[in-house]
């Protein structure tokens, strides 16, 4: 099942149906199935305070992903600050619902096994985003 939930902020406007039902065409390309995943929109600095708290980061960040997969059944919590998608929307020149779904898309990317920090991963990673996103349209 997944949830979408707030922490101190109020809930974006995403269609929650659809975006469950595209979050499960994607998974389902990596051959995989959506399990208990908690969607926890929050603000930038609840997102600090949990970076802190668990990854020992002290900067502030878009998303962080627990996973807690396994096997082929996605499972997770993931923090996502609003305040941060919203600055990098402006940033990128990109829409507040496409950078959203954007992040929200990568949280679950990020469940089935992709990675953005290492040599080369960061490329895998937009360009599975890119993927992903053109499937919602």
């Amino acid at each position: 099942m997944v949830s979408y939930q707030t922490d101190g902020v109020a809930m974006p406007a995403i269609k929650r149906r659809e975006t469950t039902k595209w979050i499960k065409a994607v998974a389902a390309t990596y051959g995989k199935i959506p399990g208990e995943i908690a969607f926890i929109f929050c603000s930038d600095e609840r997102i600090l305070e949990v970076n802190r708290q668990y990854l020992q980061h002290d900067y502030f960040t878009d998303i962080i992903t627990f996973d807690y997969t396994e096997a082929d059944l996605l499972s997770g919590d993931i923090f996502i600050s609003l305040d941060t998608v919203r600055s990098n929307a402006e940033q990128f020149g990109s829409g507040y619902n496409t950078e959203l779904h954007r992040v929200i898309i990568h949280g679950i990317l990020h469940l089935c096994g992709i990675n953005d920090k290492g040599e080369g991963e960061r490329e895998v990673m937009e360009a599975a985003e890119n993927k992903a996103l053109a499937m919602l349209q």
